[in-house]
């Protein structure tokens, strides 16, 4: 992980989606693969090559719980980034992280350093 972790970002506003981004990669990390859907997050929940998934709860109306199942098997690590509360999730994924929207940097690097100690991180300017 010498460059860092490899994300796979799942969330439906666009701005909101490219503001992650632009933050995981000044926080030292990549964004490999990118979903404003259930159908295509769940095809690259399976397939994609992430260290770490973050995904929005609601996409358009939709709950992102079963793109989180499909991760849980492959054992890849994620959290939720919402405005909502762990309530709306199943109860077994609200044992997982959750960042409060907006999300400051801050606060995911953070997050990203609690779940990956070992990963290298710049220091955000």
């Amino acid at each position: 992980m010498a460059d860092g972790l490899s994300v796979f970002l799942v969330e439906d506003e666009a701005l909101i989606r490219m503001m992650i981004a632009d933050m995981v990669e000044e926080l030292g990390h990549h964004v490999v693969a990118e979903a404003d859907n259930v159908r295509d997050a769940s095809a690259f929940a399976m397939t994609a090559q992430y260290d770490l998934a973050i995904l929005d709860i609601n996409l358009m109306g939709v709950y992102v719980d079963p793109v989180a199942d499909l991760i849980e098997r492959r054992g890849k690590p994620f959290l939720f980034a919402t405005g909502y509360g762990p309530e709306l999730l199943p109860s077994l994924l609200r044992r997982r992280p959750i960042l409060r929207k907006p999300i400051a940097m801050d606060q995911l690097k953070a997050m990203i350093d609690s779940m990956f100690p070992e990963a290298p991180a710049k220091t955000p300017h």
